[in-house]
């Protein structure tokens, strides 16, 4: 293949600069014997996306290595001092089960304090959460979360956090990548750290966090009468298995089974072809271990316990898996029926989804007369909304397709910790009237309506996939479908120029939220269709919603199966082939 002339320019800057021989030895190898690895190293910058900085690890200025994490944190460290001249400042950081993940947390904390930084080291792995718990408790003005969430194990990421505990968001994310590109070389990066600034914190941090999730109980009654509910519980070699048990047991939950094998911490990942709950194969071991051990519960947190697969016992005693968007609907079903009892629901409240999040979550928050607030995909877009509504409207919880859910605000990121406490409240509520937390979904589609989604990932590796990927795009907006599935399109909603056009009315709308490289496809009879490449990682995801009636709670695996259908049949209208 032909290599770019700019490409081996950017490679051989690694052969003439400070860095280490190892290093040196390895670009040197991929300019005379790896054009493949060479390009896929070099022909771009990590930047930050929806989840921060990520990439597989390795050499080059594409990869996650001591010299990319390093310039990074030394420009996050020159906005922070530009930003806070006369305060002194405090940064958190975390990480995972990664490999590299202490000599990552090490690099950062090194570059941190020799900037004259007080850093804030956690003594061994903890939740994304977790950090951003920390940052407001310790009164930080930012944080640094090492991890790669649920990607495969080559891959490790690096998360930058400002000093409201929410992922970074315009302008700070990009003016923290501005700073970056200044640093000519990495003999602009400070990496010899001052000890003296660097402190080792743990269960300081943890009590107060597990007493906070502890207040967000809603049913503690219910619970001593079903604590001995049988719940199934793996952190799937992650952080999970610091404090998922330990919040469970703060709620009252006296039989939690672990899958021992994988509270192994271990960046392997040996047990699961791939660590992300949101693949049915990661649960099988749970699921087999809820059939030993008669548990209706299942849950499953990512490597960074931010994110939890659940599975459920249906009516022939099959454990079964439910999405990302039935999670949701049956948390924020019942978060705001109990508010409603308990007389909390004054007019001030709201819930939050994400666009590509079913529209099932409005129905219900419309009935109980509680605002929803739509964001773009990633949670920091939520955090944010919190942000701007503190002291004026109170969050009650929100949640994304992708297996992410908030409940209450001190933390702001996605929280598996306190989503696997909810969720057990939910399944005890449920059995304390002898449901069980799959028939709960039957009563909750025809109360409102039978809200179905499915996502497809379509995946192309390096450069030319990124450009291909690019391509599908931009030729969807140049030729738009005229009806999907028998059903016409009356709706484009376009985020990358943030309008919305009525195809029916002929007429165009703002849309009120920041651009972004996402299209959604509205049809008359009340399917979505969004297109979205991934911030994080080498694909387009492709999220299907379609809709109908359920009359009859004895339809609903009849109905589930024709709304799949309908997907399928959209999936063959638009093409889309794996």
């Amino acid at each position: 293949m032909a290599v770019e002339k700019y490409i081996i320019e950017k490679a051989q800057t690694w052969l003439e600069g400070n860095f280490d021989e190892e290093t040196k030895q390895h670009v040197k190898t991929m300019l005379d014997n790896n054009e493949e690895e060479l390009v896929n190293a070099f022909y771009t910058d990590l930047e930050f996306g929806t989840g921060g900085l990520r990439g597989v690890m390795g050499v080059g200025t594409n990869r996650m290595n001591k010299y990319t994490v390093g310039m990074t944190t030394q420009g996050l460290a020159n906005y922070l001092l530009r930003t806070y001249p006369d305060e002194s400042l405090k940064v958190a950081i975390a990480f995972d089960c990664r490999h590299n993940n202490t000599f990552f947390a090490q690099t950062t904390a090194n570059v941190l304090s020799a900037n004259g930084i007080e850093v804030f080291v956690f003594d061994d792995l903890r939740p994304t959460p977790e950090l951003s718990f920390a940052i407001r408790h310790l009164k930080c003005h930012s944080g640094v979360m090492i991890t790669a969430s649920h990607n495969p194990k080559e891959y490790n990421g690096y998360k930058v956090y400002w000093n409201d505990g929410g992922q970074i968001v315009p302008p700070h994310d990009k003016n923290i990548i501005a700073e970056v590109q200044k640093i000519q070389s990495v003999d602009d990066v400070k990496f010899k750290g001052n000890p003296d600034l660097i402190k080792t914190i743990g269960e300081e941090v943890d009590t107060p966090y597990i007493n906070h999730i502890k207040d967000l109980s809603l049913s503690p009654s219910v619970i001593q009468r079903q604590q001995d509910l049988k719940i199934v519980y793996t952190p799937l070699h992650g952080t999970g298995v610091k404090l998922v048990p330990r919040a469970l047991q703060a709620f009252g939950f006296k039989n939690i089974y672990h899958v021992e094998e994988q509270d192994a911490i271990d960046g392997d990942f040996p047990t699961v072809h791939s660590p992300n709950p949101e693949e049915s194969p990661a649960l099988d071991k749970a699921i087999k271990k809820a059939r030993d051990t008669n548990a209706g519960l299942v849950m499953a947190t990512d490597p960074d316990a931010d994110r939890v697969g659940i599975a459920v016992k249906n009516d022939k005693g099959e454990h079964v898996l439910l999405n990302g968007n039935q999670t949701a609907s049956i948390l924020i079903y019942y978060l705001l029926t109990k508010w409603q009892e308990q007389g909390k629901l004054t007019g001030r409240e709201y819930i939050v989804k994400t666009v590509v999040t079913t529209d099932l979550l409005k129905e219900i928050a419309d009935y109980f007369e509680v605002p929803t607030y739509n964001t773009l995909t990633g949670f920091k877009w939520i955090a944010d909304l919190i942000r701007k509504k503190e002291e004026k409207e109170t969050f009650i919880g929100g949640g994304e397709e992708s297996y992410g859910y908030l409940v209450g605000d001190f933390v702001r990121d996605k929280d598996a910790v306190i989503s696997c406490a909810m969720i057990a409240e939910v399944a005890a509520w449920a059995a304390d009237k002898g449901k069980s937390l799959y028939q709960l979904l039957p009563e909750i589609y025809q109360q409102f309506s039978f809200y179905y989604e499915n996502l497809m990932s379509v995946k192309r590796e390096g450069k030319e996939g990124a450009e291909e990927i690019q391509q599908w795009m931009k030729n969807y907006r140049r030729q738009p479908p005229k009806a999907v599935n028998g059903s016409p399109i009356v709706m484009i909603k376009d985020y990358s120029v943030s309008e919305a056009k009525n195809i029916k009315e002929n007429r165009t709308e703002k849309i009120d939220l920041p651009q972004s490289n996402v299209l959604q496809f509205f049809t008359e009879d009340g399917s979505k269709i969004t297109m979205r490449p991934s911030g994080t990682e080498p694909k387009i995801k492709y999220y299907f919603s379609v809709k109908g009636t359920l009359e009859n709670k004895g339809d609903f695996e009849r109905k589930k199966e024709e709304l799949d259908q309908k997907i399928n049949n959209i999936i063959k209208d638009l093409k889309i082939a794996k």
